[in-house]
């Protein structure tokens, strides 16, 4: 249709596309959109906007005369043909830097978190409210410029640090891969936090191979998995006798790093005597191995990383307050699979080409009902559990595409050893009991674990965790009134 092609200049600096089966809703929201600066094209069905956003994308050089690319797409979801969910779900395939934004008339529980699962920025009800139209689409559109920028910086960061599968579309993804840049030149201190297998190994290889001293040692240590009778001498060595077993000298990891990187894992392990240990190493760079007076001198760099929380650790008095302000220098925080839900079909895709190569398999693709179980499922064990379960479909399919008869049972039944939120809960592929809940109800406990890890990153800062969640301090403050949270600060 003509009316497609329509175009208005854009004073804001970002383009919409509208996409809405009535005329009138549409040319009202154009003529809105308009008003506010933004650049605008309508289309009628989500067919005509997967062309328009298929030919804004194309080649420069294309033959054709290529549209202005858009930044966000407002749709509708009732329409002929396909819907506006499908169409969101295609969009997060095809064109993962544009932010989808849901709009309709006859919100259900089901659809919005369908729409939020399947990738969709944000998902509002008609008739919408201009002031909360107007303040979405802004942080979607702040959205967008990260999208953007993390695209161009994991491009960066694959070539030049390796960050193989770490990937992310989440906000909070970005964030990590923009501190990794910043801070991988320096000598700093970092400190990496989130749940086991969420990659912190990963990132502390890209620093070490992002910094000066790239063409030394990386040596990681996992004090979790170490007895603490143990954990001295695999830290600083020992000398011959210094105890029963002792046959010969030992080369500790920080000497063995020295020039280079030690990266120490699970470092809210650690026992207190050993804490002592490693502040005094980490301020001055000194140890003596066991048995020995000799004093010996490193110059390394300190990675560490930890699955709790060491602020909550630090109140209860199992971690040293001045160990933590020494090693929280940067702290880098990584995001659990279950909060960035979206990333999931990216991972998917880089495991099955990954392992396909790895085990001679020609698997190149999933089918829905598997990616919808997979979705479904809350990855206790995160994106190391995701690759787990994608090593073994491929291994066992016997098909270029990996179906639900492909993945382990716990897989399909949705036991992860976790409670599952009121959203999930009313997800509309569940097989368990439904009852009608308001979609502030559904959507209240994800938005209260957002909210908490935000502020726990941010030490409870509200004006830094206001501004990394895109919204006013005034609406975080009620928030956290809200849902009981002032009540769990420090």
């Amino acid at each position: 249709m003509a009316e497609k092609r329509r175009q208005t200049k854009s004073k804001a600096g970002g383009r919409i596309l509208i996409v809405d089966d009535d005329p009138i809703v549409a040319e009202s929201l154009s003529e809105f959109l308009g008003a506010e600066g933004y650049s605008t094209a309508v289309c009628f069905n989500a067919s005509e906007a997967l062309e328009l956003l298929r030919e804004a994308s194309a080649p420069e050089g294309s033959a054709t005369r290529r549209p202005e690319p858009f930044n966000i797409v407002l749709t509708d979801v009732s329409m002929p043909g396909m819907s506006g969910l499908e169409l969101v779900k295609t969009i997060g395939k095809e064109h993962p830097s544009i932010v989808p934004v849901v709009l309709t008339g006859y919100g259900t529980i089901e659809s919005a978190v369908r729409a939020i699962r399947d990738g969709a920025f944000d998902y509002m009800s008609k008739p919408v409210v201009d002031d909360e139209l107007r303040m979405t689409l802004e942080r979607a559109l702040r959205q967008q410029t990260l999208l953007a920028e993390n695209t161009n910086l994991k491009k960066q960061l694959d070539t030049k640090f390796g960050l193989g599968s770490v990937i992310g579309r989440d906000y909070r993804m970005a964030k990590a891969f923009e501190m990794i840049e910043a801070v991988a030149p320096s000598k700093a201190t970092v400190l990496i936090t989130g749940e086991s297998g969420t990659g912190k190994s990963l990132l502390a290889r890209s620093i070490h191979r992002g910094s000066p001293r790239a063409s030394g040692s990386f040596v990681e240590i996992h004090c979790g998995s170490i007895p603490e009778t143990l954990l001295e001498s695999e830290l600083f060595g020992h000398v011959k006798g210094a105890f029963t077993g002792a046959h010969a000298d030992k080369q500790g990891k920080f000497l063995a790093a020295d020039g280079g990187t030690i990266f120490i894992d699970e470092i809210n392990s650690a026992s207190a005597a050993m804490q002592l240990k490693l502040l005094r190493v980490l301020q001055e760079r000194k140890f003596e191995p066991i048995g020995s007076t000799d004093t010996i001198e490193v110059d390394v760099r300190v990675v560490l990383a930890t699955n709790q929380s060491l602020e909550q650790l630090v109140r209860e008095g199992t971690f040293r307050e001045d160990l933590y302000y020494r090693i929280n220098v940067v702290k880098i925080d990584l995001p659990p699979l279950r909060d960035r839900m979206s990333d999931i079909p990216a991972l998917v895709e880089h495991f099955m080409a990954k392992h396909s190569a790895e085990h001679g398999k020609s698997v190149v693709a999933i089918s829905d009902d598997a990616i919808e179980a997979i979705r479904r499922y809350s990855f206790p064990g995160n994106v190391r559990e995701l690759e787990n379960i994608i090593e073994r479909a491929v291994v066992l399919s016997s098909r270029p595409t990996i179906t639900a008869d492909d993945l382990p049972v716990h897989v399909l039944e949705g036991n992860a050893p976790m409670q599952r939120s009121a959203a999930d809960r009313s997800h509309p592929d569940d097989d368990s009991p439904w009852s009608p809940i308001p979609l502030s109800e559904a959507l209240e406990e994800p938005e209260k674990r957002i909210l908490l890890k935000a502020l726990e990153a941010n030490e409870w800062n509200r004006q830094k965790t206001a501004d990394d969640l895109c919204i006013n301090r005034t609406t975080l403050y009620k928030k956290i009134k809200a849902y009981g949270l002032d009540k769990l600060a420090g």
